[in-house]
């Protein structure tokens, strides 16, 4: 805890006092090397909050791609965000908090209002123009947090909506990829189920609690592993290549909660 504290007086503190201003003007000018500093910031806060992360196969760049992912704590945004350049999908109340709501929004984070139906479409087209653009955007598409032992049913509206928005906006080559996250180890030793709750957010903690156990807890072995991209075009099945790419993240899940590695070939792992 000592060496968190002083990480985060002398080192943290003073990077966000000179970034937050810088990575303001960045995203102001629609200057296209905006991923860089929200990155750095990443890496730096997987140190500070002790997540050790292995990378799994590769990230989709220069094309379109959607990232879908199951979902365990807040801190999968920030193992993610120190080894792929990605937009993340937020809930819209994640905007209004203090701090992370500021650093969200310097990443370009796209919102969506879960208590209106009709607010998907606008989620849909943000995300289909930021695509088009040739960017990733990651959807956690669960719709909610797990404990990490399993992967919950992927939501396939979302993915639909913005493949309509992705071809309207322009984007003929689009990419889904499936992306798995996984805390293998504590301090080391393999995780057991009822260390989980000590990473994951579940409903029965409060943010306080959550943020109290990660900073306080050992360090933390995240693995980050890309599946193999699926072509997502104006007349695939929303359905059926969500079903896919949702079995593609529950198997390599379960492989790294047993193993901590996928079968090979596609094992090419860099330490970060």
């Amino acid at each position: 805890m000592l060496f968190r504290s002083l990480f985060f007086i002398f080192v943290l503190v003073p990077f966000l006092i000179v970034v937050i201003p810088l990575q303001a003007l960045i995203v102001a000018l629609r200057l296209p090397f905006w991923p860089i500093l929200p990155r750095l910031f990443h890496k730096l806060g997987c140190t500070f909050l002790g997540l050790r992360v292995t990378l799994l196969g590769e990230p989709s760049t220069g094309r379109p791609t959607l990232l879908v992912s199951n979902h365990i704590s807040w801190t999968d945004i920030v193992a993610i965000g120190s080894v792929a350049d990605v937009t993340f999908v937020a809930k819209r109340e994640v905007g209004d908090w203090p701090f992370v709501g500021l650093m969200a929004n310097l990443q370009k984070t796209i919102y969506v209002d879960r208590t209106r139906r009709t607010d998907a479409g606008r989620t849909a087209q943000a995300m289909g123009a930021h695509m088009a653009s040739g960017n990733a955007v990651l959807l956690f598409a669960e719709g909610q947090s797990d404990i990490g032992t399993h992967v919950l049913p992927f939501r396939s509206a979302l993915v639909g909506a913005a493949q309509h928005a992705m071809i309207e906006a322009g984007a003929t080559d689009v990419l889904i990829q499936p992306l798995t996250i996984a805390y293998t180890r504590l301090q080391g030793l393999p995780v057991s189920r009822n260390e989980r709750s000590l990473i994951a957010w579940i409903k029965s903690k409060s943010v306080g609690q959550n943020i109290s156990e990660i900073l306080g807890g050992p360090v933390k072995d995240v693995t980050v592993a890309f599946g193999t991209p699926m072509p997502l075009t104006a007349g695939s099945d929303r359905k059926a290549v969500t079903k896919a790419a949702e079995q593609q993240v529950r198997a390599m899940l379960v492989a790294l909660n047993r193993t901590g590695t996928l079968p090979a070939p596609t094992a090419q792992s860099e330490q970060v």
